[in-house]
């Protein structure tokens, strides 16, 4: 497989989503893989028409990797993770939690925390999806104040996109947990995080001169 790992994004978001767009989580998995990597957009203001042939939901991110194109963050950390052992163990049982974790992050925890943020700031809060996601966020609290990391004792992807999920500030903020919190400063505290937000900071502040102004 030969090529440069690129990863594609928006050329633009309005300044509230900034720093959580999901390119971000390729983007650090790379930074910490030492993997090289180029970053490209697509128009935000065409996103539900104009990449259709790549990514059917008209969403990013998306990577094109050699010979290998493909979609959704989380198959797309799964694909990194297989390249480089930085982001996963080598051994078998080590590989499986890690793929374990990684879906968990995305089926457990995210499923749950994004429709209750979509309701928190559309002022229509749900009361018995406050309580699912609780309760999942309780789960999980019990096992982080049990570990350091999500497998074995070690960094991999699954710590990686666990903390992108829980590191939304109106979830830190849902509660007191402890151990989510310190595991969240923790992750968010690493060198390639640090690199990788700020280069996704500036890739949107970039496009903002270009953009006609209002009124």
């Amino acid at each position: 497989m030969t090529g440069t790992l690129t990863i594609w994004t928006y050329d633009w978001v309005p300044p509230g989503p900034r720093g959580f767009v999901r390119d971000l989580r390729l983007r650090w998995a790379a930074e910490e893989a030492g993997l090289p990597y180029e970053v490209r957009a697509v128009p935000f203001e065409e996103r539900a028409t104009n990449h259709l042939d790549r990514q059917p939901f008209g969403q990013i991110p998306f990577i094109a990797d050699g010979d290998v194109r493909i979609f959704e963050s989380g198959a797309c950390l799964l694909h990194l993770a297989r390249k480089n052992r930085k982001l996963t163990p080598e051994d078998g049982p080590g590989a499986a939690e890690t793929v374990q974790w990684t879906i968990a992050a995305l089926n457990s925890i995210e499923m749950a925390t994004v429709p209750w943020w979509f309701l928190k700031i559309s002022g229509r809060e749900d009361d018995g999806l406050t309580q699912w996601m609780g309760a999942r966020l309780d789960q999980l609290e019990a096992v982080l104040r049990a570990r350091e990391w999500l497998v074995a004792d070690r960094f991999t992807v699954a710590d990686l996109i666990m903390a992108d999920v829980l590191r939304v500030p109106q979830v830190r903020a849902h509660g007191e947990r402890p151990a989510t919190e310190a595991y969240v400063a923790r992750l968010t505290s690493r060198a390639a995080f640090q690199k990788a937000h700020a280069d996704q900071i500036a890739h949107f502040a970039a496009a903002d001169g270009a953009r006609p102004r209002a009124g």
